[in-house]
């Protein structure tokens, strides 16, 4: 574990010794963007540093209605809501759908925000798809992550288009595609719509593509609207409304931030010698791999990626090399260069 005092961008210094930072979900570098910076300052002198009264307050400010618009207009959906986390975003809709009349199925590598622990987790789409074809009683409800990293959801949903999902109510946690994929920044959910499931909602962090400390449910208006009846929704915190007119404000960055990320994805690939060595999803920055060693290796040449157990201690370890839009050109190159060089990274 590596403990520092301030944000990790590109770069991070460690008892003297420069290291070049490939980890993190900070994927549009925003959060040591000078002109985003300025923009979220001036929003705090307007709506202060936070907001903690209900939204069912008898005063209420406008800026959630707009932020909710704009992120529906965005991502496509008719309707939406915002949550002061992506996790409490996925625990409201996980809650909503806890009761007897529905059944719960989650997917492989579902982030547990969609769930309490106490749901089982399958270990494979095959065995996921038998028991909902033979399972005859309740609504079914299939919880899903959008990027899995092992690319077997986004961008085509391969598992989705084998089940009759006219019947199924999909839950679709976006936070590592919202901002990034899709049209815009849109994720995923215009896709899923086009695969006509009986109801779509998608739920997802703003934190990792649009850099705010905030979370967002999409969905039709009327479930939209049951949503917002819930006590779990009246009686949480919401977003802080500095942080939603920041969202708005900085449309245009976002649009020029996405288009550099994937020019420096597409750099990353091209200079690659073994792209096949990694887990990734077609156009997502991020890839992910099993071999311990190389984070060493890559750390020995002066590369931090992404290496710990996650959720917990006792879970899988979590290995990736993630690109951002506040890398360098240069910085890339020097990546695909040490990579190129490790013999343990030319064997998968």
């Amino acid at each position: 574990m590596i403990t520092i005092d301030q944000f990790p961008g590109r770069a991070i210094t460690i008892d003297g010794k420069d290291f070049l930072y490939f980890g993190g979900t900070s994927y549009l570098g925003l959060q040591t963007d000078t002109d985003f910076q300025k923009l979220f300052i001036k929003n705090i002198k307007k709506y202060g540093t936070s907001y903690s009264a209900s939204r069912k307050s008898n005063i209420r400010i406008s800026i959630f209605d707009k932020a909710e618009s704009y992120l529906s207009n965005t991502v496509g959906s008719e309707s939406c809501i915002t949550m002061s986390s992506g996790y409490l975003a996925g625990q409201l809709v996980c809650d909503y759908f806890s009761k007897e009349d529905y059944k719960l199925y989650y997917a492989p590598n579902t982030h547990s925000a969609l769930f309490r622990g106490k749901q089982e987790v399958y270990q494979s789409w095959q065995q996921l798809e038998t028991d909902i074809l033979n399972d005859q009683g309740g609504k079914q409800v299939i919880f899903l992550d959008s990027i899995d990293f092992n690319g077997n959801n986004y961008p085509d949903y391969k598992p989705l288009q084998k089940l009759q999902l006219e019947n199924i109510i999909l839950v679709i946690d976006d936070s590592h595609g919202i901002g990034i994929t899709g049209e815009n920044g849109g994720g995923s959910f215009s896709y899923l719509q086009s695969l006509q499931p009986k109801e779509l909602i998608v739920t997802c962090s703003l934190g990792k593509g649009f850099g705010i400390q905030a979370g967002a449910i999409f969905g039709r208006q009327s479930i939209i609207e049951n949503l917002k009846e819930t006590q779990f929704f009246g009686g949480s915190s919401p977003a802080t409304p500095a942080a939603l007119a920041t969202l708005i404000d900085a449309h245009s960055i976002f649009l020029r931030k996405k288009d550099l990320l994937h020019r420096n994805t597409a750099l990353f690939l091209k200079n690659l010698a073994n792209p096949l060595f990694f887990s990734a999803s077609e156009g997502h920055p991020t890839f992910s791999f099993k071999n311990e060693q190389l984070a060493t290796l890559l750390e020995e040449n002066g590369i931090l990626v992404t290496n710990f157990r996650y959720p917990t201690e006792v879970d899988d370890l979590m290995s990736r090399i993630v690109l951002s839009s506040s890398h360098e050109k240069e910085d890339i190159l020097k990546l695909c260069k040490i990579l190129n060089t490790l013999s343990i990274y030319n064997t998968k």
